[in-house]
């Protein structure tokens, strides 16, 4: 028994109250180490007599990854007080491990050696609105999107789609044009769209805010976006802003103030400034977004700062109703603005959805304190190693996706953000190298996986593009230049997430079995109700196989695509063309 590999905290992703009733517990061991585990638990103050009142319950494998095996276990301690401790088993050695380390025999009468929950106090609860595990994410970035306004148009704004983008040139994309498409998006299945910025800016990205306060003209103005908000409720689609709170533009008064009188500006603290005069070559000497000059660093700190971005972030909900906050490069910013942030939108309305732009471990701030999710950049990069570019075997595309399962509760994990491109990154299909089937296994996985899903606009009629400004074209609206099969497979992915709970969110994901010689996944979404398995081929060759359901199979039934696997006596066999899948529903005998 490999003893330096056994690991569990009392906290965070390890142990944490899942409902008021219900506490997640999680331990991680040596990959193939450990052939079973016990919880040992019972109330700290339930004795009989000298003797500790407890009872011990099987841990499930949840799942592994190229170095570790984890284990997990829900329990419903009766008072909301819990001490628990581990009894593990590995061929004929038997070791127990509590807070205070291992022993050979199991402490009946000292429950300081035990970890300790001591109350689930409802407060302390991860809580995410309910309706975003629901949630289909459209990503609009509103200068390509439509122009439906032309008389507000930027000067020197070009036809549309008349050129490729630029960092600089403008095509007019607005509000109305995105009002004029809103039947497009709920006819595709979409029930929420995430803006990237709308605040007054000087660039066609507008993450270089003048003003929190004011729309950018050239998309409207208030009314305009108030009629958007209502038109996008009214069609059962939710509206979420991009908050940039880290920095500001160059233009925005309170910096223009600092560059006309420098030590002498009374905006001087609300920024990072290191020496005066202000010098923006050959680095600014201020701290700013990565080395960008025109993107001065904002000090959250400063309670100026802190007042006038809390205010922003209630004016939006409390005067338009907006549904979501994305907050851009929020792990540059302290928790301390972040607590006081989510209380502030909590208090103005506590369905309001709070989600940070983080790239790495997020767990500091999914603590039911700052965000209710962040960004899934790992699933995001897993997803495209493997389907698109092909640089990761199946079994390390599985290790990975049970590291990001493994990362966070559960229900922090059903409201994750998972995306598979952005105006950050080049769009799937470039990624792809053209090749659609690629493109349909990731939308696939994206849409059967854990999470709340985000398409990019335009990938659901096969847009291309490559990395920033590439990815950041005009929405092709000429039906005749947009992939109709691509945009009904998307659309049938979508009506069956809505409508089957296994597919969807309301199923557990779990890998049955990886293949690297012939580089296909199968993987299983259950409920108590139904459980599917979804077979795919990554493969450029056509391929077959066969591999061994754990359960009993009572009957099965083509979901999709299954035409080509056969069940018998437990085994699934299987031939699939290259980049292709199938998906099989069957019964259990429970």
């Amino acid at each position: 028994m490999i003893k330096e590999a056994i690991y569990h905290r009392p906290k965070n992703n390890f142990a944490y109250g899942y409902d008021e009733k219900t506490i997640h517990i999680r331990l991680r061991t040596k990959k193939n180490d450990i052939d079973e585990v016990k919880l040992i638990h019972g109330d700290p103050y339930d004795w009989n007599g000298s003797k500790w009142s407890h009872e011990r319950n099987i841990m499930m494998k949840s799942g592994s990854d190229e170095l570790f095996d984890y284990w997990f276990i829900a329990v419903q301690p009766p008072y909301r007080r819990l001490r628990y401790g581990f009894e593990l088993k590995a061929k004929d050695e038997t070791m127990f491990f509590g807070e205070k380390g291992f022993l050979s025999s199991q402490p009946e009468d000292d429950i300081a050696f035990y970890f300790c929950i001591p109350f689930l106090n409802k407060a302390d609860i991860f809580n995410a609105p309910a309706w975003v595990k629901d949630t289909i994410w459209y990503q609009i970035f509103p200068e390509r999107f439509a122009n439906g306004d032309e008389s507000i148009n930027p000067k020197g704004t070009l036809p549309w789609g008349s050129a490729e983008p630029t960092p600089t040139n403008f095509f007019g994309g607005d509000f109305q044009g995105i009002i004029d498409r809103i039947d497009y998006l709920k006819d595709l299945g979409i029930t929420g769209i995430y803006f990237t910025p709308i605040f007054k800016a000087y660039s066609n990205h507008k993450y270089d805010t003048i003003d929190y306060m004011e729309i950018d003209p050239q998309f409207g103005d208030k009314a305009a976006f108030k009629r958007l908000v209502e038109t996008c409720h009214a069609k059962g689609i939710k509206v979420m802003l991009d908050a940039v709170f880290n920095h500001s533009g160059y233009y925005l008064p309170q910096f223009q103030d600092v560059l006309e009188n420098g030590k002498d500006s009374k905006y001087k603290d609300w920024f990072h400034i290191n020496e005066f005069p202000i010098e923006t070559e050959p680095k600014p000497n201020y701290d700013t977004f990565a080395f960008v000059p025109t993107m001065p660093k904002l000090n959250t700190e400063n309670e100026e700062v802190k007042g006038y971005l809390l205010k922003v972030a209630s004016y939006w909900i409390e005067e338009f109703n907006i549904d979501g906050w994305r907050l851009d490069v929020a792990n540059e910013i302290d928790h301390s603005f972040w607590r006081e942030f989510r209380k502030t939108v909590k208090a103005a309305n506590p369905d309001v959805y709070i989600l940070g732009e983080i790239w790495h471990d997020s767990m500091p701030w999914l603590q039911g304190d700052q965000f209710d999710a962040v960004m899934n950049y790992p699933f995001t990069s897993a997803t495209i190693d493997y389907f698109a570019k092909g640089t990761i075997n199946a079994e390390h595309f599985s290790n990975i996706i049970n590291r990001v399962i493994h990362a966070y509760p559960e229900h922090v994990n059903a409201v994750q953000f998972n995306l598979l491109d952005s105006h950050d990154t080049p769009r799937i299909l470039t990624l792809c190298n053209g090749n659609k089937d690629r493109v349909k296994l990731l939308l696939l996985f994206q849409m059967s996986f854990t999470g709340t899903p985000c398409i990019y606009y335009g990938n659901e009629i096969s847009m291309s593009g490559g990395a920033d400004p590439g990815c950041r074209k005009c929405m092709e609206w000429d039906e005749s230049k947009q992939d109709k099969d691509m945009y009904s497979f998307v659309q049938q992915l979508i009506t069956y997430r809505k409508h089957n709970n296994a597919f969807g969110n309301s199923g557990d994901f779990s890998f049955i079995e990886t293949n690297n010689e012939k580089n296909y996944v199968v993987y299983k979404k259950s409920n108590a109700n139904e459980t599917l398995l979804f077979i795919l081929n990554n493969s450029a060759k056509s391929i077959d196989g066969e591999f061994a359901f754990n359960g009993t199979i009572q009957s099965s039934e083509n979901f999709w695509n299954a035409d080509s696997i056969e069940v018998k006596n437990n085994k699934i066999a299987f031939a699939l063309d290259s980049y292709s899948f199938a998906i099989l529903q069957i019964n259990e005998k429970k």
